[in-house]
């Protein structure tokens, strides 16, 4: 299993409208960036991704999984973009926030620390594990 996170804003789409798509989940389309694109071409189902609320909040708010492999995006003619479709899994017990994540150890290479700006994201299973037990949930 690989780990990812997904960045989203949330008066665009929130934790609370991820949640609300169930177990169909929704296609995270709309990326626009080469390395976020081909992130999503190497997902697999069942690898898990933070979902993060950028610009308001930045914090990591839930855990989702992908459910569907990279396909063409359907919000384009343009071949070139493709995106996954995710699900929400479980909420953090506890947000954490851009600031938190610069400042613990272990996370000073994570992606999120490093570029704040890449929408679609890897991140490692160290990192993954530190993010959710500060979060309050089981790494799994």
């Amino acid at each position: 299993m690989n780990y990812w996170l997904f960045k989203s804003e949330p008066d665009t789409w929130s934790w609370d409208a991820q949640v609300a798509k169930g177990d169909v989940g929704e296609e995270w389309n709309g990326v626009r960036n080469y390395q976020a694109r081909n992130n999503m071409r190497a997902m697999k189902i069942g690898d898990r991704g933070f979902f993060y609320h950028s610009n308001i909040g930045k914090e990591v708010v839930g855990i989702v999984e992908v459910c569907r492999e990279s396909a063409p995006d359907s919000t384009t003619e343009d071949p070139r973009w493709d995106c996954v479709w995710i699900r929400a899994i479980k909420p953090l017990t506890r947000h954490i926030t851009l600031d938190e994540a610069k400042v613990t150890p272990g996370l000073e290479q994570m992606v999120l620390v490093n570029n704040t700006r890449l929408s679609v994201q890897p991140v490692s299973p160290a990192e993954w594990e530190i993010i959710c037990l500060m979060g309050g949930v089981e790494p799994y």
